[in-house]
């Protein structure tokens, strides 16, 4: 069971020149060098090359919005495993599965997800993102369902060898943060069942943040969703869509109730929540908060208002998909910040 999301058909890839493409490398120093070769084509993660991000160098998750640098704490005593999403999405591109060193898809991999995303995890916390051989944006799309699981299989057997190696060799009894975004929250949802559901290790979790994909009701036995902003040891995930999104069936996921979480109450409540109560945005510009947008949940998905940017006048999509994380980026770095803080006292 992968979350129900094999049936999951097409998803939007709208705001990827919102979100991503706007990023530029000269902005920031470089810490990578992605010119390396695995010897057998695998994963290798005693060597920091095979890490997106890592505490031991610098990489973009490091990187800070300009305002947001005043007091900024680097590395606590809690633990990000960042599990980024799908960057492997060239239709003419016959790769079932990513090179593990395919120097232009890390790049882009590192200055898109990972600087604009697991930044958002930073504060007061240590940022680990396994490279992985990501299965091709098809599997979403294909009716090739057969080889559409093996690619996930084999991506999930680098996560899942990744986060062996990290408890081995980094965690020390640290607690732990799950966070991860579309495909990457696929791989999560198993990483939550093989190691923390029902398990010594669950005492850990802080929280899981499975964000980008429907996470059903029954989709674990044990592990409760976030009640409200002051739950640890439990997931939140939501899904964004313009408000009014009626949607195709496919996206409304009618077979099954998913779990949805607004960002800006941290409840299922289904009332709208102004965009005043949203601290600000990272679209266009990284150093730069932009206005933020309200929520609702609705059914299987999270409503929100339209992405507030000079230019948004062209945006005429409503699948806000890429920017399910950007949207609530200053919400999630306060809430990562308020749920650490519980753990300890509780």
């Amino acid at each position: 069971m992968r979350l129900q999301l094999l049936s999951v058909k097409l998803i939007s890839l709208t705001l990827m020149a919102v979100a991503f493409s706007a990023c530029s490398k000269k902005n920031f120093s470089s810490g990578t060098d992605y010119n390396f070769k695995s010897p057998d084509g695998k994963p290798h993660y005693e060597d920091l090359h095979y890490w997106a991000a890592h505490p031991w160098k610098w990489d973009p998750s490091d990187s800070i919005p300009r305002p947001l640098r005043s007091g900024h704490i680097k590395d606590s005593t809690v633990d990000v495993f960042f599990i980024y999403p799908t960057t492997l999405t060239d239709k003419k591109d016959p790769r079932w599965n990513a090179g593990i060193d395919d120097s232009l898809l890390n790049s882009k991999t590192d200055y898109s997800t990972i600087l604009l995303q697991a930044s958002a995890f930073n504060e007061q916390t240590r940022v680990f993102a396994p490279r992985y051989r990501q299965a091709h944006y098809r599997v979403f799309t294909t009716g090739d369902t057969a080889k559409a699981a093996a690619a996930l299989d084999q991506a999930y057997e680098d996560v899942k060898a990744s986060f062996e190696y990290y408890l081995k060799n980094y965690n020390n009894g640290r607690p732990i943060i799950i966070a991860a975004h579309s495909q990457g929250t696929i791989h999560a949802g198993r990483l939550l069942k093989d190691f923390f559901e029902n398990k010594t290790l669950m005492n850990k979790l802080v929280c899981a943040y499975l964000i980008g994909m429907p996470v059903s009701e029954q989709y674990f036995s044990s592990m409760p969703y976030c009640k409200d902003s002051l739950a640890t040891g439990c997931f939140v995930s939501w899904r964004s869509f313009k408000k009014g999104y009626a949607g195709e069936p496919y996206i409304l996921e009618e077979k099954y109730k998913s779990i949805v979480i607004n960002p800006l109450s941290w409840t299922r409540d289904t009332d709208y929540i102004p965009a005043s109560k949203n601290k600000g945005s990272i679209l266009l510009k990284f150093n730069k908060i932009g206005k933020g947008v309200s929520a609702q949940v609705h059914d299987n998905i999270l409503w929100t208002g339209k992405p507030k940017f000079f230019g948004n006048i062209f945006l005429t999509k409503k699948n806000y998909h890429i920017a399910d994380i950007n949207l609530f980026y200053i919400n999630i770095r306060e809430d990562v910040k308020r749920r650490i803080g519980l753990f300890w006292k509780q």
